[in-house]
């Protein structure tokens, strides 16, 4: 379960993101990242906040029915616990599920949100693959 302080929650916070963030596509997921900085005198909201990044969801009807689209949203919820503490302070992530999110593995989706944070250079760079060491020769 993700914790309450990561939580995008007003309709504001979530315009803000898609709209002046950055996005990026994946097969499954469309990620769409908005990093504050205290420059931005407009915005009163970055001035007072304060903890780590905030994840919100959009989940369409196009996903499925409702069952599907709140189990989709429960695995999108657990993989950004996940990734909490990879994505630095200060940043908004808005994840928008595509259909093929529906019936992609679990695996498969926390790999497309990863990859997508880190072109968006949210994310050092990726974890080794499993069975191999950095310089590629077998352990």
């Amino acid at each position: 379960m993700l914790p309450e302080p990561y939580r995008l929650h007003h309709r504001a916070e979530f315009s803000r993101t898609v709209r002046r963030g950055q996005r990026i596509g994946r097969r499954d997921l469309v990620v769409h990242a908005f990093t504050h900085t205290y420059d931005d005198v407009a915005d009163v909201d970055s001035l007072i906040r304060v903890g780590g990044p905030r994840f919100g969801l959009i989940v369409s009807k196009a996903v499925g029915n409702a069952v599907v689209r709140h189990r989709v949203a429960r695995r999108l919820r657990h993989m950004c616990a996940q990734i909490v503490d990879e994505v630095p302070a200060g940043t908004d992530v808005v994840i928008r599920a595509l259909p093929g999110a529906a019936t992609a593995d679990s695996a498969e989706l926390l790999r497309q949100l990863r990859t997508g944070l880190r072109k968006l250079g949210l994310r050092s760079a990726p974890e080794p693959a499993l069975g191999r060491t950095p310089a590629g020769e077998r352990r």
